[in-house]
Formats: structure tokens, C-alpha cells, sequence
């Protein structure tokens, strides 16, 4: 009888899964897609500067840091040489060398006022499909940026 009430009890214990916490993403309706004449010149113009430079480190090797003018502290703090290398040797071995960005789509989020550039990378290796996503902050600062296979429906993360 011990062992039965035991082997219940591991049961129970294993069966009780822990709620995860969850960031809250944004509602769809937080994202509204902007039209080109909604979009800030320069601020797309320093988002697309940023984005490239980043992946034009895969060609020099050389990667000039972000400073606070241009980027969140987060941002400088993760973006390093040595992170970029890493990157970068997968990326020309896969796709070849990176040719330009050409943007996409531009969306923003109402609630925070964050606006997110939806760049196409493209590279030498007709078989890349990339996507990178340059986040800018109210202050006009990049907050985020991501790298990711290309895909045609926009998902905010």
C-alpha cells in the first residue's frame, strides 16, 4: 500500500507541469504595417547603414562597434567581433558573400512605438533567403537586430 501511495505521488509530481512565464507579445493590433509615406527617411536610412554594416563584417572582418548614438546599450554590449566571426564564417560558407539589403516592409508597434525594417539580405548563393530585421526605439535608437530565414507573412518576433 506504501508503494502504491508512492507511486502515485511521483505520478502527481511529474504530471504537475509548471506554468512557464511568458513575455507578452504585442496583439495584432499593436502592429500596423506603415506605407512609404509614412515612413521616417532617416530613420530607414540609419536603420539600413546599421543592418549593413553589421553584415558587411562577413566580408572585411573588420566590424566598427555601435556606439550610443546609434544603438541601445543592450545592443553594443552583444554585438561583438567575435560574435559576428562566428557568424559570419557560417553565412559565407552557406550563401557566399554578402551583396546589399534591400528593404521589405516597415511595421510599427503602436504601444511602444517601435519600428521594426524588414530587410531581404541578399548574397552571391542564389539558395539564400534571408531576412534581417533592424528594431528602432522611439529615441531613435536600434534596439534589436535579427537575422532569420526569410519568410513572406510577418511575424513581429
Amino acid at each position: 500500500m506504501k508503494k502504491l501511495i508512492l507511486i502515485l505521488s511521483l505520478i502527481a509530481v511529474v504530471g504537475c507541469k509548471s506554468k512557464k512565464v511568458q513575455q507578452k507579445e504585442p496583439k495584432p493590433d499593436d502592429i500596423v504595417k506603415l506605407a512609404t509615406s509614412q515612413i521616417n527617411s532617416s530613420q530607414k536610412n540609419k536603420a539600413y547603414e546599421l543592418g549593413k554594416r553589421v553584415l558587411m563584417t562577413c566580408n572585411t572582418s573588420k566590424f566598427k562597434a555601435f556606439t550610443t548614438s546609434e544603438a541601445t546599450q543592450s545592443v553594443i554590449n552583444n554585438i561583438t567581433i567575435d560574435k559576428l566571426s562566428k557568424t559570419c564564417t557560417k553565412y559565407r560558407m552557406w550563401y557566399g558573400t554578402f551583396i546589399d539589403l534591400q528593404l521589405a516592409e516597415v511595421y510599427q508597434n503602436t504601444k511602444n512605438q517601435t519600428t521594426v525594417y524588414r530587410f531581404k539580405a541578399l548574397y552571391t548563393k542564389k539558395v539564400a533567403n534571408k531576412e534581417m530585421r533592424v528594431f528602432m526605439n522611439a529615441e531613435n535608437l536600434v534596439s534589436a537586430i535579427k537575422t532569420s530565414d526569410w519568410v513572406d507573412a510577418f511575424k513581429y518576433n
